[in-house]
């Protein structure tokens, strides 16, 4: 067996693996009033859970845009030591247009669940989970919301059982001080 063979299909079992966790978000219901066209646009990361790709990341931004074929095009940035970081993928929905469960793709062959559990009547701000507990946003239309909402946000995703305790709360070069 080549040696280079090796460390690929470790990778492909770790990431098959990846998702046979106890800890799914498979209970927690995508919001049943989705419009896409509403969602469409700009949001900034407010709070996050650890992961290995936004390491270091600030003033941590999503773009949405509608598709013609109904897909999203989705554009995620960051800054890391004064470079600005970006991908874009594709974002499809996996019940109807009007569940806010969708997979994304920013790399052929391998897609993720984005499930929108939480959304303001206004799109303003919104919580949005992966297939596990390991994977949380809380996103905004702003680079700041109110702290009281933001309380009101960690208390409900605590509630859900995410370790809030374990949050990131993402610089925005706006802000002077984090909650």
């Amino acid at each position: 067996m080549e040696k280079s063979f090796i460390p690929g299909t470790v990778a492909v079992i770790l990431l098959f693996c990846s998702g046979c966790s106890n800890s799914t978000t498979a209970g927690i219901p995508a919001v049943e009033y989705f419009n896409a066209a509403s969602y469409a646009g700009v949001w900034y990361e407010i709070a996050r859970m650890p992961n290995w790709f936004e390491r270091d990341l600030y003033n941590v931004k999503a773009s949405y845009t509608l598709n013609p074929d109904g897909t999203l095009k989705v554009v995620n940035s960051g800054m890391r030591c004064g470079k600005l970081k970006t991908v874009t993928g594709k974002a499809w929905f996996t019940v109807r247009p009007e569940v806010g469960a969708l997979k994304v793709q920013f790399f052929f062959p391998f897609s993720s669940v984005y499930k929108i559990i939480h959304l303001n009547n206004d799109y303003t701000v919104a919580v949005v989970t992966g297939s596990d507990y390991s994977r949380l946003w809380i996103l905004a239309r702003t680079p700041q919301i109110p702290q009281g909402e933001l309380i009101k946000l960690v208390q409900y995703v605590t509630a859900l059982g995410y370790e809030s305790e374990n949050l990131i709360f993402t610089k925005q070069k706006w802000q002077k001080s984090l909650p």
